[in-house]
């Protein structure tokens, strides 16, 4: 990867192995939002950011050097070979062609409150109602980074709210959970940093021991805010994968089934 400073933007040259629309709208991060030129704008870690594919190269409009080597460089997982991942995968023959015509699916790095959050409103919900719920509680609670996009709020902000005010965004069920939740996370009964120093089995355990997460979200959570690659969460959709391994999965997973779990899970989107 060859990175230029171009003005106020940045351009990332020979990335390999990211396609936009498939990292950033399948189901993994739900405030990224496709623009009429083809970018996406959203924000991470309190920072706002216009990406674009433009002639094989990354776009970063009006991005300081900063805030890509504290935030964009990990949060895009910039420095994992995923030609080399994708490689590995293809040895199984199912997913082989699976990563041929989806390939550029990527994990994002993301905060570890916010993907908890995320994932206990995902519930027995659809992506269109998970972003909407998502989007509300930003625009209510959030600061605002940039004309119609906020930060998303911390724990000790979404503390001092009841259940009935998490029920008013759409929550349903749900509030009773994030309210719990919020307050845990805000007093220090739940220490979301410790969870991602522990080996993975310990940090299931211990997300289990939350109200309201199952073994769905809190692979979830490990997968795309912990930092666990190994994860690998299983929904109606994997269930009808997994039909395909009766013996498990392949050795050339081990390490990285949650990137072959994203592959999987959107080929079974698309063809099951």
């Amino acid at each position: 990867m060859f990175i230029k400073y171009v003005e106020n933007d940045i351009v990332l040259q020979g990335v390999k192995c990211l396609d936009l629309d498939l990292t950033l709208d399948c189901g993994q991060a739900f405030r990224w939002e496709k623009q009429s030129d083809g970018s996406y704008s959203g924000v991470a870690m309190g920072v706002f950011l216009n990406i674009k594919k433009e002639n094989g190269d990354f776009i970063l409009k009006n991005t300081t050097k900063e805030n890509f080597e504290k935030v964009w460089r990990n949060y895009f997982d910039l420095d994992k070979d995923y030609e080399e991942i994708c490689n590995t995968l293809k040895q199984d023959e199912l997913i082989a062609s699976t990563v041929d015509r989806y390939y550029g699916i990527r994990i994002l790095n993301q905060d570890s409150w916010e993907a908890l959050c995320s994932f206990v409103i995902s519930q027995q919900n659809n992506i269109k109602r998970i972003k909407g719920i998502i989007k509300r509680l930003c625009e209510t609670y959030g600061d605002m980074v940039e004309d119609g996009f906020y930060t998303f709020p911390s724990a000790e902000r979404l503390s001092a709210l009841t259940v009935g005010d998490f029920e008013a965004l759409g929550t349903g069920y749900r509030g009773k959970y994030l309210e719990k939740l919020s307050k845990a996370v805000a007093n220090g009964e739940i220490d979301l940093e410790k969870i991602k120093s522990l080996p993975l089995e310990d940090a299931r355990q211990e997300l289990l021991k939350i109200f309201g997460v199952g073994i769905k979200v809190a692979n979830c959570a490990l997968l795309f805010g912990f930092g666990f690659y190994s994860a690998f969460p299983v929904d109606v959709w994997m269930k009808r994968v997994m039909e395909y391994y009766p013996d498990g999965l392949p050795k050339c997973f081990e390490g990285i089934e949650g990137i072959a779990q994203q592959y999987l899970f959107h080929w079974a989107r698309n063809n099951l």
